[in-house]
């Protein structure tokens, strides 16, 4: 027979989980661990599902446990998924055997199909890898690690709000725009990186060469007093020009020949035999050169005057430019830090919305009496998922009266009613009110499934073992279900049944209030 189709993608149960010694009939042939989800095959060794399909994944495999026993025979020792069977006998013992938690720290105790169900991958002492860093660390504290500790974790700047790794968070401090930085000046703080250029040279209290440093003067002027100096040095700053002029205008450089030459504003050019004229006729032409020199100086001096209103121009336009930039980015930051800030109120708004209407839900069922009734409708299609999923459950709605506890109702059955009868579940929950209670729950528990015709209701009752963890406060969100596996047979609901009309079922539950 072909083997099905099982949702398990996990190796075998971990040995030290059981509380006993592991028999052999337990064990995986494969990875040697407890069998998880059993099949078996023609030759008789069981395997764990997940084993089993990687054996076979890529065609037949001889069965390597025959070879060890020397009980090698073919075909019955060739493992085929067309020929293994899932081993339910086999997974029903072991889903009974004790089982504990092999964690340091933890005291969980129970069944391996407990522990399957409630514990595996959720226990609090659980090392688990960082996705980041990959260091073992307690479950309970992966989020602290996360936050604080990991070497890998991602963190915001707190300045621009950009993500980085955490070990180059402080290499970015050092080219951050928005990073703090103090003028030495004028001793103002939190100046953001990108407009601190932009205050050391409108500083008051800094100061920066004159603009005509590079024509000779010498001067080294507050920023605010920049204007002062240029109205006040006009003349000076006119002479060290003229007088650079004149340096560059004396030493012209010899050209060669056949190169273009200026004479008088005309760029004419100069063969070679005429300069070798021009040299023979070189004491003539010295006197007119200077009066052409002359002339070009006054030239130049209209020239500069024109050019330094047209430089002080630009430069009103350029620094009103740079403002008006300086208002729209911190408009735009602004407007952003607002998004933002919008941004967590609905989020918080939501969270609490969301933890509103389950308080209403909660408070809709409350009740103080210790009597509750569950109405479960749409019975039909609810029944037939239970069948199909072996694990479908439903819960009821919390009620509470001092002690936090709600149903579970498997509507296929559960454990010895699988299949027959409905199974009914009395499950204590963790509540906010716990401390001030008695512990263990001790109060004398009735189930019952109603007859529509108020005849005859089917009965379960139960008083508490103390001494079971059922009953203990809960340390996890709901404790571990104890009630009645074959509460109700499913014939009873079949055909014209009293207990189902107009496909629902109601379920009562009553708790006895005496001592409380």
């Amino acid at each position: 027979m072909a083997l099905p189709s099982l949702d398990s993608s996990l190796q075998g149960i971990p040995k030290n989980v059981l509380a006993v010694s592991m028999e052999t009939k337990y064990q995986c042939q494969q990875c040697h661990q407890v069998l998880r989800k059993p099949v078996q095959a023609q030759c008789g060794h069981r395997f764990c599902v997940h084993c089993f399909k990687l054996l076979t994944s890529s065609g037949p495999k001889p069965c390597e446990a025959c070879r060890q026993e020397e009980i090698y025979e073919e075909p019955q020792s060739i493992l085929n998924s067309n020929e293994a069977f899932p081993d339910n006998a086999a997974g029903r013992e072991i889903a009974s055997l004790p089982a504990k938690c092999f964690n340091g720290g933890c005291s969980w105790t129970g069944c391996i199909k407990e522990y399957e169900a409630q514990h595996e991958g959720k226990c609090e002492y659980e090392r688990v890898p960082c996705e980041a860093c990959q260091v073992l660390i307690l479950r309970t504290e992966k989020e602290r690690h996360n936050e604080r500790e990991c070497e890998e974790r991602t963190l915001n700047c707190k300045y621009c709000k950009v993500s980085f790794n955490f070990k180059q968070i402080k290499a970015h401090d050092d080219i951050c725009q928005k990073f703090p930085m103090q003028c030495k000046d004028c001793g103002k703080k939190k100046i953001p990186r990108e407009k601190f250029l932009d205050h050391s040279r409108s500083c008051a209290k800094s100061k920066t060469a004159c603009p005509f440093s590079e024509v000779g003067c010498k001067a080294v002027i507050d920023n605010g007093k920049h204007s002062d100096h240029e109205q006040t040095s006009i003349m000076e700053h006119m002479r060290l020009i003229l007088a650079t002029s004149m340096v560059r205008l004396q030493r012209p450089e010899a050209p060669g020949p056949g190169d273009w030459q200026d004479d008088s504003g005309l760029g004419l050019y100069r063969a070679p035999e005429e300069g070798a004229a021009a040299t023979v006729g070189g004491g003539t032409a010295v006197s007119g050169q200077t009066s052409g020199l002359d002339h070009k100086v006054t030239v130049l001096e209209n020239i500069v005057c024109v050019l330094n209103r047209e430089v002080e121009r630009s430069s009103l336009t350029l620094e009103a430019f740079s403002r008006q930039h300086r208002l729209d980015q911190d408009k735009i930051e602004n407007l952003s830090n607002k998004v933002r800030q919008l941004e967590r109120t609905l989020t918080m708004r939501d969270l609490q919305l969301a933890e509103t209407d389950q308080t209403l839900r909660e408070l809709q069922f409350c009740t103080f009496d210790g009597v509750f009734v569950w109405k479960i409708a749409d019975f039909s299609r609810r029944r037939q998922d239970a069948v199909i999923h072996a694990d479908y459950m439903l819960f009821s709605t919390p009620a509470k009266y001092g002690y936090k506890m709600c149903l579970r109702l498997y509507l296929n059955g559960d454990g010895t009613g699988r299949g027959t009868h409905l199974s009914l579940f009395f499950v204590v929950m963790r509540g906010k009110c716990d401390a001030l209670l008695k512990w263990p729950f001790s109060q004398k528990v009735t189930l019952m499934l109603l007859d529509q015709n108020n005849r005859e209701h089917i009965i379960d009752a139960f008083r508490p073992d103390v001494s079971s963890t059922s009953f203990q406060r809960p340390v996890s969100e709901m404790n571990i279900a104890s009630g009645c596996p074959l509460f109700c047979p499913l014939a009873k609901l079949t055909g014209k049944s009293s207990y189902l009309r107009d496909d629902t079922i109601f379920i009562k539950a009553i708790v006895d209030l005496t001592g409380l």
